[in-house]
């Protein structure tokens, strides 16, 4: 993995640093994976590809969750299967859950959506 992508994947160590990034002001697309898990492993190389192809990849956070290594953050989001993916929008609320494989396409719409938000104070 080039450090390009290293620096757009976010893979926090602790729940503090998931808890700022959720508070960086950005949409964020969560990805509650396992190392074990075969369809979390099929989804990694489509969310990389995700960030060579996404015109707002500047405008969100991608990040990963080992929920073997932070439980505390899976706990915290009651996440019982992987991969699991959550939307949170630009003020750190959870605002979808998604269990299961997707599509980048859907990721990239339901970013959007979250992007064009007007963020009222």
């Amino acid at each position: 993995m080039s450090e390009e992508k290293k620096e757009i994947i976010k893979h926090p160590k602790d729940k503090k640093e998931f808890e700022q990034i959720l508070a960086g002001k950005k949409p964020v697309l969560v990805d509650f994976f396992a190392e074990w898990c075969g369809p979390c492993q099929m989804m990694g190389p489509m969310l990389d590809e995700m960030i060579k192809t996404y015109k707002n990849i500047d405008k969100v956070e991608i990040v990963k969750v080992d929920t073997d290594k932070i439980n505390d953050v899976a706990m915290d989001f009651n996440i019982m299967s992987v991969p699991t993916f959550m939307l949170f929008n630009r003020k750190g609320e959870a605002v979808e859950t998604m269990v299961g494989m997707r599509s980048t396409d859907e990721f990239e719409e339901k970013l959007d959506r979250l992007i064009a938000e007007k963020i009222e104070e």
